[in-house]
């Protein structure tokens, strides 16, 4: 049984502990040691307990709200999905000297070529009223050997399921850096032994960074689909910082001419 707050019994031992700590710090000053050392204890376990109780009551109420699956669609979309890094808190928030093939939670793999890792990945809290995603996710890039760097990020089946070449794809993010930065992303569809490959850039001096993918142009066979994903490309990385405050997918079937 979940425990209650407001009882009147619960406010009566309520009311008289508050009593206690008003006199015990009124008298704190003046107290012999041995006291002293008893109201210290005694207030550092309240402490721990206290912290606890408001972060998690920080956690849970401040916007937006954890496991939010909110976001706005495209009229017509036929599935919709926020991956769970941006939605809720992951096991291990964050990993660092990061190396090739890492995941961080269920969906979410870096790949690099680098020889020596200097970058960190790192899920972060969105407090921010403009916010709809609860989690973003933060990369810290220092110095970067390699050729490539990558984000992918797997489509679960329903992102495919019914899939046909008169459906648009769409993705919505909300990006931060700290200096210029290319990114490009790259949606990949296998159906049988082969891969269509679609490829947009991030208009990152945008207000909204949007960019849709249209299946008509592609030589998609929409009955031997298998799966998707999507491949965030990171050009001249270095020494940069890239938060990611929120990624959705939305499915649509394109207006007929």
């Amino acid at each position: 049984m979940a425990f209650q707050f407001g009882s009147v019994m619960d406010r009566f031992i309520q009311n008289g502990a508050l009593r206690w700590w008003r006199r015990a710090a009124r008298h704190a000053r003046d107290a012999d040691l041995v006291s002293l050392r008893r109201y210290r204890q005694r207030a550092r376990q309240l402490r721990t307990l206290l912290n606890e109780v408001i972060h998690s009551a920080d956690e849970r109420l401040a916007l937006p709200m954890v496991g939010s699956d909110s976001f706005p669609k495209p009229f017509g979309t036929d599935w919709a999905w926020r991956p769970e890094l941006w939605r809720g808190p992951l096991p291990i928030p964050g990993i660092s000297s990061v190396q090739t093939k890492s995941k961080l939670g269920d969906k979410v793999t870096l790949f690099h070529d680098c020889a020596h890792s200097e970058l960190t990945l790192r899920q972060l809290r969105n407090l921010r009223e403009a916010d709809l995603a609860p989690y973003g996710l933060r990369m810290d890039v220092f110095k970067f050997d390699g050729s490539f760097l990558s984000l992918v990020v797997d489509l679960p089946k329903a992102s495919i399921a019914g899939i046909r070449k008169d459906h648009v794809i769409r993705i919505d993010t909300i990006v931060e850096v700290e200096k210029g930065i290319e990114i490009f992303a790259r949606l990949n569809i296998k159906h049988g032994p082969n891969t269509e490959q679609f490829v947009r850039e991030l208009p990152l001096n945008e207000e909204k960074v949007m960019v849709e993918f249209d299946l008509a142009y592609s030589n998609l066979n929409e009955k031997r689909v298998e799966r998707a994903w999507l491949d965030l490309i990171f050009e001249g990385p270095e020494m940069n910082q890239v938060i990611l405050r929120d990624l959705t997918f939305s499915r649509r079937l394109r207006a007929s001419i």
